[in-house]
This record gives C-alpha cells, sequence and structure tokens, in this order.
C-alpha cells in the first residue's frame, strides 16, 4: 500500500492504534523532545506515533516518531516487513549488472521502469495552497529546540533539493537546518553528502559568485520522505527511487521564485537560495551520536518564499541517544542496500547496523570464508563503497553467525582473535559528526576478523570444536520438558 501524502500515513497509523494525538498545550522547546525520547525509548506498545495538536504560540500541529518502529517503517514503504525491501532490490538486480564495482553502481538507476517511477509533472498542488512572497517568513514554523545546549532551533526533517549547477542533475538530500532568524537556516550538508557536492561545484566556478537555488519540503509521501534520507549511489534520482518504491511517481510541481521543482503533496515548502561563498556559525546540535555535534561554519540558506497547504502537518523528528527514529529510517537503509552488497561481494551473507553503534560506528558482517584473508578482503571493500567509507569499525563473523544476535556476536568477536593476528587498523574518511577521529572528517578504522581459524589460516595451534549438544538430546528433553515440573 502507498501512500498519496502524509496526512493519509497519519490516518493509517491512527487507524491501527499506531499514532496518539496530544491534546493538551507543550513547549516546542525541550518538553516535545522529552516526551518524545520516552515513547520511542518504551515498550512496543507505547512506542507511537505522536501528533501533537496544541503546540504552544502556533496553530501548526506537529508530528513526530511517524517513522520510529520497525511496522510504521514498513508501512510508510508500502512492506509488511523491511526485509521485503532488500527482496524487492534482489529481484531488481536479477539482470546481474556486468562491469567494474564502479560501472555496476552507476548503472543501478537505469534498472528502474522510468514509465512508472518517473515524477509526474503538475501546475497546480496542494503545497501551493498558500503562497508568500513579498515578506516570507519562518516565524510560523513549530521548528524545536531538541536539547538543553543547542545553539537554536532546527528543522529535523527536511527533503533539501538542489541541481548541479554545471549537469542539471537532481539531489534530494536530508540535513538538519538551524534556524538563524525569520529568514536565513544553517544549511547544515556535510561534505561527503550530494548537496554539498553541489555546492562545492557553484562554489568552484569562476566569476562573481552565483546563487545556488535550493527548495526544501517538509512532508509528503513517505516513500519521498525516506529516499531524502538514503544515501543512493551517485546517478541514482531520488525522486525515480520514491517512485519505484511507492509503485508509482511522485507529482511535482515548480517553485513559483525559483526553477526547481518539489513534491506537489508536501505540507510546506520553504524556496530560496545559497551564496556559495558565505558561511555562518552553526550548532552546536544535540546528535544521533548521543554527543553535542561540534558547532562550525557552514552555507546559509535564505528564504525568498514559503508555500504550503491551508492547513499543514509540520514533520519533525528528534535525534540523541539511540534508539530514537532515525535508527528506522537506517535499518530500511541497510536492508535496502545488502543485495547491492552481495552483488559486488557474494560471499557476504548477512549485515547489521545496531543502533549503539550509530549506523557508522558499527558494521557487523557474516560471510563464507573461502581462502586466507577472506575477511580482510571484504573489509577493504566495504570501506571502498559509497557512504560506507565511513564505518568505523568492521566486524566480520562467519556465515553461520546470526549478526543480529549482538550477544552471539560479542561471544565471538572476543573469543575468536588473537589482537595481533586478527585487528587490522587503517586510515580514511570519518563522518562529519565523529567527535573522536583524529582531526575532523579524517581518522583510524577497525577491521575485526571473528571468523573461526582453521590451516586455512595456518593458525600455530588447533582451534577447538565448538560445543553443541546431540541433536537426539536435544529432541528428548524437548519431548520430556513437562515430565520435569520445570
Amino acid at each position: 500500500m502507498s501512500f498519496t501524502d502524509l496526512r493519509e500515513f497519519v490516518a493509517h497509523l491512527e487507524k491501527r492504534g499506531r499514532l496518539r494525538r496530544v491534546t493538551v498545550p507543550v513547549s516546542r522547546d525541550l518538553e516535545i523532545t522529552e516526551i518524545t525520547d520516552r515513547v520511542s525509548k518504551g515498550p512496543p506498545e507505547q512506542n507511537v506515533a505522536l501528533l501533537f495538536e496544541r503546540v504552544q504560540d502556533f496553530d501548526m500541529p506537529v508530528l513526530v516518531n511517524a517513522f520510529g518502529s520497525q511496522d510504521r517503517m514498513s508501512a510508510a514503504l508500502g512492506l509488511s516487513h523491511l526485509d521485503e525491501l532488500g527482496e524487492r532490490v534482489a529481484k531488481l538486480l536479477d539482470l546481474k549488472l556486468p562491469g567494474t564495482f564502479a560501472e555496476r553502481l552507476a548503472k543501478l538507476g537505469t534498472l528502474f521502469d522510468l514509465v512508472k517511477a518517473g515524477p509526474r509533472h503538475v501546475s497546480g498542488a496542494p503545497c501551493q495552497e498558500a503562497v508568500e512572497t513579498a515578506n516570507p517568513s519562518l516565524a510560523g514554523l513549530p521548528a524545536l529546540r531538541c536539547w538543553p545546549a543547542d545553539g537554536g532551533r532546527y528543522i529535523t526533517l527536511p527533503a533539501v533539493f538542489t541541481r548541479d549547477p554545471l549537469t542539471g542533475q537532481r539531489n534530494v538530500g536530508m540535513y538538519r537546518l538551524q534556524v538563524f532568524d525569520d529568514r536565513t537556516l544553517g544549511m547544515h550538508w556535510q561534505t561527503h553528502k550530494g548537496g554539498a557536492e553541489h555546492h562545492r561545484v557553484a562554489e568552484e566556478r569562476p566569476g562573481p559568485s552565483a546563487r545556488m537555488p535550493v527548495a526544501i519540503a517538509l512532508g509528503g509521501d513517505p516513500a519521498m520522505i525516506y529516499a531524502a534520507s538514503a544515501p543512493l549511489p551517485p546517478g541514482v534520482d531520488e525522486v525515480v527511487f520514491a517512485g519505484w518504491l511507492r509503485g508509482g511517481g511522485v507529482e511535482l510541481v515548480r517553485c513559483v521564485t525559483n526553477d526547481l521543482e518539489v513534491p506537489a503533496q508536501a505540507e510546506i515548502v520553504l524556496e530560496g537560495y545559497v551564496d556559495p561563498r558565505e558561511r555562518r556559525r552553526e550548532g552546536p546540535f544535540g546528535d544521533h551520536t548521543g554527543y553535542y555535534s561540534l558547532a562550525r561554519d557552514y552555507p546559509v540558506f535564505h528564504l525568498t518564499a514559503v508555500t504550503r497547504r491551508a492547513l499543514p502537518i509540520y514533520p519533525t523528528t528528534i535525534v540523541g541517544r539511540p534508539p530514537q527514529e532515525d535508527y528506522w529510517l537506517g535499518k530500511a537503509t541497510e536492508r535496502l542496500f545488502l543485495p547491492v552488497i552481495r552483488l559486488l561481494l557474494p560471499e557476504v551473507v548477512d549485515m547489521n547496523m545496531p543502533a549503539e553503534g550509530i549506523f557508522h560506528n558499527l558494521v557487523i558482517v557474516s560471510i563464507k570464508k573461502r581462502y586466507p584473508g577472506h575477511a580482510r578482503k571484504v573489509m577493504t571493500a566495504l570501506w571502498g563503497m559509497g557512504l560506507m567509507m565511513l564505518a568505523k569499525t568492521i566486524v566480520v563473523v562467519s556465515e553461520r553467525v546470526n549478526v543480529h544476535d549482538l550477544s552471539e556476536v560479542a561471544w565471538r568477536a572476543t573469543g575468536n582473535i588473537d589482537p595481533r593476528r586478527d585487528l587490522m587498523i587503517v586510515e580514511g574518511p570519518m563522518d562529519d559528526l565523529d567527535h573522536a577521529a583524529l582531526r575532523h572528517r579524517y581518522g583510524g578504522k577497525l577491521g575485526v576478523d571473528a571468523t573461526e581459524k582453521s590451516a586455512l589460516d595456518d593458525v600455530a595451534q588447533p582451534w577447538p570444536d565448538e560445543i553443541v549438544m546431540t541433536a537426539e538430546m536435544r529432541e528428548r528433553v524437548t519431548r520430556r520438558w513437562k515430565e520435569y515440573g520445570l
């Protein structure tokens, strides 16, 4: 099942008891965060989407935690379980793309059926029921101040639309936006992301600085919201990808003050531009690492128009010490890219990026080990694969290990290694938010070969057998369990 817009998704969640309306007055400063943090970390029956209907000083309801569980994230993408996402991609890749790794990635975008998945262009749209161009202002948005030491209030669930100044290729990314004042935002697109690449191209163009048009869509079809967060390979259009996810093209409408196109079914659209050479101090911000990211200079978005529905919903999310809603957005991406990784590394069985690892800090991979150094080959290949370059720690285990059972992984990762033989330390690019890196955006990485060793590895002593009860005795005890009175 696909959804036309955010309110259809809200109705779906409410009908199934997965959304609660909060009807008492609440503050956008810290209070919504504290409520949502408790709900997202509570028992499954308590972890629901929240619609705050009476945010103090605003007439706009605030939706948060809409994607904050496996069932809600699956429903947003029209799935019954997130593993179905990987199954769909695996079928798409049955064509067995030829060529090198780089050539295969470049060709992924061509597999989408553009007749069905390509965007549809419309002249009128719900997101333009109300238009402010004479004196546009951000003051009407209930942007949250999430944590006590945050540098300000932030827009946290946007789809940011840009185009490459040279090629015209579209990019849609999800970057936090600090509200500086009623007309400007801090544009926190990190150096490894598509929006930042477009910014670099604009900045490097000769001559006087040319304004870079930017549009920020809030809300819309849940598949489009997710697509903005997904680290897709270069050349894969997020709008086409969203159309593939939802089984039909996303409706786009042209902005009123620039030539970008945005989702027609969005709740709110902020139109404007970035001067490629302008910077302003942004942050700190309580981030998904569980720590405040440091204040640094980032580009500035200047508002030229606000367009919106007549009665919009303001969608947002909070981040902080996991698990939070962003974990489930990341888990969908993990399941999405597993078939792509298997296509390029057929020895990979499964992968887990647990909440405790904040996506990039810990990647656990199981493989079919066949030759000496096989685990190291997989580690280095993953570090060379798109944004997997930011993975700080990769733990490789044998194919029979359940990578989603962290207790089992910890047992094997501590018992199966000799630190001198099985740890690989390298240096390379690091996540923008990694506060422990050697320096900003660059630092060390750890690979752990936690596979069992054998003659294949030329170990100095015999490898012991694992303790396993006989199948006959397990069956006998299972059959007699009630007799034991236990």
